[in-house]
C-alpha cells in the first residue's frame, strides 16, 4: 500500500494535470515511488506518463511508448514543474479521444 504522502502527491498531480489541460479525464495513481498519469477512454484507462520521486520534491518524468517501454523525458525539478513539463511534451497523448 503507498505511503500517504504518496497519495497525496498523486492527489495533488491530478488537480494540477486536469487544470492544465482544462478537462477531467486524467487519473493519477500512487505506484511505489511512481506517480501514474492515465488518461480516461470511456471506461478505459490508458498510462500515459509517470512521475518518478528520487527525494522529498525531486521527480523525473518517463513517457510509456507504442511498445509500452518507458522513455525518460529532459530534467528532472519539483512535481509542479514536472506536471507542467509532462502536459507541454505530451499534450496531444493526454487528451481524452473525443476532444
Amino acid at each position: 500500500m503507498p505511503a500517504l504522502s504518496a497519495k497525496d502527491d498523486a492527489a495533488r498531480l491530478q488537480r494540477q494535470v486536469r487544470s492544465l489541460l482544462g478537462h477531467e479525464q486524467i487519473v493519477t495513481q500512487a505506484y511505489g515511488r511512481h506517480l501514474l498519469i492515465k488518461r480516461v477512454d470511456g471506461e478505459q484507462l490508458t498510462v500515459v506518463a509517470r512521475l518518478t520521486k528520487f527525494d522529498r520534491n525531486h521527480y523525473g518524468a518517463a513517457f510509456r511508448n507504442h511498445d509500452g517501454r518507458w522513455e525518460p523525458l529532459p530534467g528532472a525539478s519539483s512535481l509542479d514543474e514536472m506536471a507542467e513539463l509532462v502536459v507541454t511534451l505530451l499534450q496531444r497523448y493526454l487528451q481524452p479521444d473525443d476532444y
